[in-house]
C-alpha cells in the first residue's frame, strides 16, 4: 500500500493535481513519522492505520466547517475523504459488522456495560480498517444498552 501511495504521488504530480499530491504527501508523511516515531516496519496494518486516523480527522473538521458555513473547505475535505477511503480495503457491509459482533457477544457473553472493552478488544483485530470503529461502537453499546 506504502508503495502505491508513492506512485500515485508521481502521477498525481505529472497530472498536477495539486489536492491529491498534498492529501497523499500528509499521508506519507504521517507513515514515515509514525515510522520513525515508534520504531515499526512499514506495513499495510500501518499505512490502514495512517488512512483511518486522517479520514477520522477530516470528518470531524467537516463537522467544524459546518458549524461555520464554510462550502468551499466541506468540498475539499469531502475530496480528500474519497480519495483517501480509495486506498483503505473494501469496507464490510452492515451484515458483515453485525455477524462479526454476534459472534463476539457469543464468545463474551456480556452482562452489561462495563463489558463493553472486552467486546472491543475482541473485534478490534476483525474489523479496524475494514469498518467505521466509531460506528462499530456505537452499535456495541446500543446492544450493550438492550441486555
Amino acid at each position: 500500500m506504502y508503495d502505491k501511495i508513492k506512485e500515485e504521488i508521481v502521477n498525481a504530480m505529472k497530472e498536477k493535481n495539486t489536492l491529491k499530491v498534498q492529501t497523499l504527501r500528509g499521508v506519507k508523511g504521517e507513515v514515515d513519522l509514525e515510522h520513525i516515531n515508534k520504531k515499526v516496519d512499514i506495513t499495510d496494518d500501518l499505512v490502514i492505520s495512517v488512512l483511518s486516523h486522517q479520514i477520522k480527522t477530516r470528518r470531524e473538521s467537516i463537522v467544524e466547517f459546518e458549524k461555520g458555513n464554510r462550502e468551499d473547505l466541506i468540498n475539499k475535505t469531502n475530496e480528500e475523504i474519497e480519495l483517501l477511503q480509495s486506498f483503505m480495503p473494501k469496507q464490510l457491509s452492515d451484515d458483515e459488522i453485525n455477524q462479526v459482533l454476534d459472534d463476539a457477544f457469543n464468545k463474551v457473553h456480556p452482562t452489561s456495560a462495563k463489558d463493553m472493552g472486552l467486546i472491543m478488544r475482541e473485534v478490534t483485530p476483525l474489523l479496524k480498517g475494514k469498518a467505521d470503529m466509531s460506528k462499530v461502537s456505537s452499535l456495541i453499546k446500543e446492544r450493550l444498552s438492550n441486555l
